[in-house]
């Protein structure tokens, strides 16, 4: 294992910010990252998994511990479902793929999802109608103050919308290595309650989908809307969802009857914060080398030489032009370092 100092991070980040580590060093498995961590107990760290949900926008003053801990597992099974462990070093979409090659149900409405599998109970990721929660059942991780390692079954993690317990209470205390998700092996339950899904699935007459089948559709409707992180900086949806009271959406759709939205409980409405950014006129619009996609407006973009902090400017446009027009605030998924 090498400490390396001042490390650019430009190739670690989704964005494609040019920011440097002031020092860097990569893990390989549990031993090694609990020997970094006892080694430099005094040193302030930053922990690094696939750098698909932060925005840089300054040089991290920090050891950058980089999670690199690869391999899959079967560690159980029954007739109807299977228990899959993955480090969390492994790329998810990887990882989902390879749930598929296996006939496993699941994670099929979750495929191409930027980022690496340890990150995915952080943030309670999702798509199309499924989160981790639904096949979730435990993680272990690393306390960064004294090695100890922990397992957190799913009671424990307090999932919410785009949230956990990693994001909350115990934030920055543990580092996640490794997922174990129970997945079905037969009578899956296939989720194509979201219209797109079962909109691209038509364009192929297909009506009784495989898990195969779903994927691609999701992966064909990702791509359509959402950039290659490779071939243009950005870090997917920018901005959660907002979820409203109801009282408070009725008084807004009054004034904006046209406004999208869905109701989640007899108490909740979300709204699409894309289309609200759409409404504000941002789509497509460009700021010098950052931007809003102009086939997705939740998705923001370096065009090439962005920094972060002007990335972060044109976001904090986008708050205020809604708030100021809708008077509904959203929130920024992506962590701002």
């Amino acid at each position: 294992m090498k400490i390396y100092n001042q490390y650019s991070l430009k190739k670690y980040n989704t964005f494609g910010i040019e920011a440097k580590a002031k020092q860097f060093i990569a893990v390989h498995s549990v031993e090694e990252l609990k020997l970094v961590l006892e080694q430099n107990r005094t040193q302030k760290k930053f922990i690094l998994g696939g750098g698909s949900n932060m925005l840089l926008t300054k040089d991290i003053d920090a050891l950058v511990i980089h999670i690199d801990i690869k391999g899959i597992k079967i560690i159980a099974e029954d007739e109807n479902y299977v228990w899959v462990e993955s480090q969390a070093g492994e790329n998810w979409h990887e990882f989902v793929l390879y749930t598929i090659d296996h006939n496993f149900g699941g994670l099929e409405n979750m495929s191409l999802i930027p980022g690496n599998v340890g990150t995915t109970p952080v943030q309670n990721i999702g798509a199309y109608g499924t989160e981790i929660k639904d096949t979730f059942i435990s993680c272990q991780a690393v306390s960064i103050e004294n090695q100890a390692i922990k397992t957190f079954i799913k009671e424990d993690c307090n999932f919410g919308y785009r949230e956990s317990i990693f994001k909350n209470e115990v934030k920055d205390q543990y580092i996640i290595t490794s997922v174990i998700y129970k997945l079905t092996k037969k009578n899956h339950k296939i989720n194509t309650s979201y219209g797109d899904i079962s909109t691209e699935l038509a364009k192929y007459n297909i009506s009784n989908p495989t898990l195969k089948e779903v994927s691609n559709a999701v992966i064909a409707i990702r791509k359509s809307k959402l950039p290659d992180p490779k071939e243009l900086g950005n870090s997917g949806s920018f901005f959660k969802n907002p979820i409203l009271k109801k009282a408070d959406f009725e008084k807004i759709h009054q004034r904006f009857p046209e406004m999208k939205y869905y109701v989640i409980s007899e108490t909740e409405v979300k709204v699409p914060a894309g289309w609200l950014i759409e409404q504000a006129g941002f789509k497509g619009k460009r700021f010098g080398d950052a931007g809003i996609h102009k086939n997705q407006a939740l998705v923001l973009v370096n065009y090439g030489n962005a920094t972060g902090q002007e990335i972060l400017n044109v976001s904090r446009d986008i708050q205020e032009t809604i708030l100021k027009k809708f008077g509904i605030h959203i929130d920024a998924e992506v962590n701002v370092i």
